[in-house]
């Protein structure tokens, strides 16, 4: 399977699967019974597929939203932030809201995320991730549902993507090395 591509495969097709299932499990014990639909949020691009799998896995009643942001450099080149792209389409106010991640590192875009969240007075904001890379982290975050640790490698599939190819792996791997050329 993609032979000379693929370096090392981190996470199984099978292992995702589980760790997936038994996350939408977490979520489901957590929320049952609460008032409203669960308020699920996706960051577009990498989380999509995720989502899919992990809001199949919740048997509470949801609602699925978008946001999408990027990066960008102010006039001064030490300084940098976040813009959102698409913002969501429906109100989060007295809502119970999952935000899904697909990996998260320094933390500094999530952060920026959910001040924005909090101030739109939701009634519960809690955050989900496929990936932690929490040796990465510059920003303190509480991360209620965790797939996965990893470490700093560069991972492809199951979403993530290199210059927006691979997401469509059924796998999460690294990428040899004249792939990436």
């Amino acid at each position: 399977m993609f032979p000379g591509i693929i370096e090392h495969v981190a996470f199984s097709e099978e292992e995702i699967s589980r760790r997936v299932q038994e996350l939408g499990a977490e979520i489901s014990a957590d929320f049952r019974g609460r008032r409203g639909p669960l308020a699920v949020i996706s960051m577009l691009k990498g989380s999509f597929i995720f989502l899919a799998d992990l809001i199949r896995a919740t048997d509470v009643d949801i609602s699925v939203d978008f946001m999408s942001i990027t990066s960008y450099r102010e006039s001064s080149p030490d300084s940098s932030g976040v813009r959102i792209v698409k913002d969501l389409s429906e109100g989060i106010r007295d809502r119970d809201v999952l935000v899904v991640e697909d990996i998260i590192d320094t933390g500094l875009t999530l952060s920026y995320i959910l001040r924005n969240l909090r101030e739109r007075s939701p009634r519960d904001l809690r955050v989900c991730t496929l990936l932690d890379r929490s040796e990465s982290r510059i920003a303190p975050l509480h991360i209620d549902y965790r797939g996965f640790e990893v470490g700093e490698e560069f991972l492809v599939g199951y979403g993530l993507d290199y210059l927006q190819k691979w997401r469509n792996l059924r796998f999460i791997c690294t990428l040899s090395e004249s792939s990436m050329g």
